[in-house]
């Protein structure tokens, strides 16, 4: 049997020439037509900026080159067989990474395509007349009818253009039609500005996304440490660290300077449980815009930046800086000044490094801790106990030999390589650590030299940003909000009424509302337009049956349904 019926169907097989079905090539155009279809679909967009988000990861998980040169260096030194690996897919440099930059230019570009086309949608759908009016009514969301009595002196063409009158009071953009005939209509809309809201927010991120770059191309940014009493100058040379942007030029660094001149740090001593946090960073700074200026005096505080020379100056970062001087085996004067140190806890307990290339016969280094407040345990180990210099003291090891400075490797001034240097000051030798505290000296070993404690300054590490496109981010940003609020909050309505006369004098009224996506306040604005309508023609109002549930079109016309309708519209 199942033979047969095989055999059948091969049998009504339409018969053919004997040649295959050639398919239409798509052809070079075709091609590239898809592909921009593609790009610009949504569903692309989305993928784009999810990918893009994603990218982002290992710039937060990696150390990143323009901004902790040190750091990449020390993961490529510790891990030699992933790192230099990680290092060719640009995982140090992610932000001016080829694939990072691939991924922004196509989001960019399809979101431009994105709004572009349904831009000029709606401009037409705005500009055009609202949908016919369907044939029934009674099959919208929302329906209602009125009756108007006979003898009120109301006809179906007063009556339309009384429902037309309401409708504009309500904001709807209104068309009557069909007012020589007996049964007129109107059809009306609002809420055209969701879909504006929809463009602007969509517009408004290309805009974050243009300026994020114009600030990638043309910003900078930079460190400086300053201690108390000293001036930065805005010049490449007095960044401590300096990233550039793409297109950035030396002419465009505004000549200003910036002084330190006293750093004031707040901490709690009012209760116990909060004793010795920190409460307040106030740095007293005094600005020249331009050399010659008058000098004007600025306060910086945390997250309160100051603005100078089109740059921001921001202060993140504070702690000591002992004032050291070494004399060299020759009596002479090696090294003089404030020493950065890198506080480790909330006692700022700070790191300290001190090395002196200058000194005679050998070179010196320092490795040691400083601490604001020392105080002396029962194994005689001194630790930090509060971070405002109550007893200040100083615990180096001192080494001599080659610091490793000359032979034009860089080196991080915060640490000293001790692999090839003799340590001379220890707790583990004999001749002990050293100790200071401010006004003394101490004798090194070896006649290597002297070393003095003569005093403690204040520092405040600073980061200063040139952004040109920050404002332009701010002001896309809030046109973004704004125009996600009305797509979100703003509802796409249509609304359509037919009036008709009866024979015996009453005018027979009937409306519907449609929603274009979902709605949950059209039921109120349907109830909204019925207590107006009967309002208008003095018509007693009945709240019952007002969703339309018992209510029966009294104008019935057998046509096609209003989905049909819809779908045509």
């Amino acid at each position: 049997m199942k033979e047969t019926v095989v055999k059948e169907a091969k049998s009504k097989k339409p018969k053919t020439s004997g040649q295959e079905a050639v398919l239409p090539q798509l052809g070079f155009v075709g091609m590239l037509r898809w592909a921009w279809r593609q790009l610009t679909s949504m569903r692309t967009a989305l993928f784009l900026l999810l990918m893009l988000a994603v990218a982002a990861v290992p710039g937060s998980l990696f150390p990143q080159r323009p901004s902790a040169p040190a750091e990449v260096a020390q993961y490529l030194k510790d891990n030699p067989g992933s790192g230099p690996v990680m290092d060719w897919f640009k995982l140090f440099d992610v932000y001016s990474s080829p694939w990072f930059a691939a991924i922004y230019l196509l989001l960019f570009t399809s979101l431009v395509g994105c709004v572009l086309p349904r831009a000029k949608i709606h401009w037409k759908a705005m500009r055009s007349a609202p949908p016919r009016t369907p044939k029934r009514l009674s099959r919208l969301a929302e329906y209602g009818t009125v009756e108007i009595p006979a003898g009120s002196g109301i006809d179906a063409e007063t009556a339309v253009k009384d429902a037309a009158d309401i409708l504009k009071s309500r904001r709807y953009r209104v068309d009557v039609r069909d007012l020589d005939t007996d049964r007129p209509s109107v059809g009306a809309e609002v809420g055209f500005l969701k879909e504006v809201g929809n463009l602007l927010f969509h517009t408004a991120m290309i805009g974050v996304l243009a300026a994020i770059a114009f600030s990638g191309l043309f910003g900078y940014s930079g460190q400086r440490v300053l201690v108390e009493g000293e001036t930065f100058v805005n010049t490449l040379t007095g960044y401590d660290t300096f990233t550039p942007g793409a297109n950035f030029s030396d002419e465009s660094l505004s000549p200003y300077s910036v002084q330190l001149d006293r750093l004031v740090v707040k901490y709690d001593r009012s209760t116990e449980a909060h004793y010795g946090q920190p409460l307040d960073f106030n740095a007293t700074l005094t600005l020249k815009d331009k050399p010659g200026a008058a000098p004007e005096k600025k306060t910086l505080k945390v997250n309160e930046p100051v603005a100078v020379g089109g740059t921001n100056v921001y202060l993140v970062g504070n702690g000591y800086a002992p004032i050291i001087t070494v004399k060299d085996g020759q009596g002479k004067v090696a090294f003089q000044g404030p020493v950065i140190t890198i506080p480790t806890d909330g006692a700022y307990t700070s790191l300290m490094v001190v090395k002196v290339p200058d000194a005679k016969p050998k070179q010196l280094g320092f490795v040691g801790f400083f601490l604001p407040t020392a105080l002396i345990d029962e194994k005689g180990v001194a630790f930090g106990s509060d971070p405002d210099p109550f007893n200040p003291q100083l615990n180096l090891n001192a080494y001599t030999g080659d610091l490793g400075l000359d032979n034009g490797v860089p080196r991080n001034v915060y640490t000293l390589d001790t692999s090839e240097l003799k340590e001379i000051n220890s707790r583990s030798l004999d001749s002990g650590g050293i100790v200071l505290v401010p006004g003394q000296s101490y004798t090194l070993p070896e006649g290597s030299g002297t070393i003095s404690f003569d005093g403690i300054k204040r520092f405040a590490a600073l980061d200063i940003r040139h952004d040109p496109g920050q404002i332009y981010v701010l002001v896309f940003a809030l046109i973004a909000l704004a125009g996600l609020m009305g797509s979100l909050f703003l509802n796409r309505r249509r609304v359509w009424v037919r009036t008709g006369n009866h024979p015996d004098g009453r005018t027979m009224v009937e409306f519907g509302l449609l929603a274009r996506g979902e709605d949950h306040r059209l039921a109120g604005e349907y109830a909204a337009i019925n207590k107006a309508l009967h309002a208008k023609w003095l018509v007693p109002f009945d709240v019952a049956g007002q969703n339309g549930e018992q209510a029966q079109p009294i104008i019935n016309d057998s046509a096609q349904s209003v989905t049909a309708a819809s779908k045509d519209q």
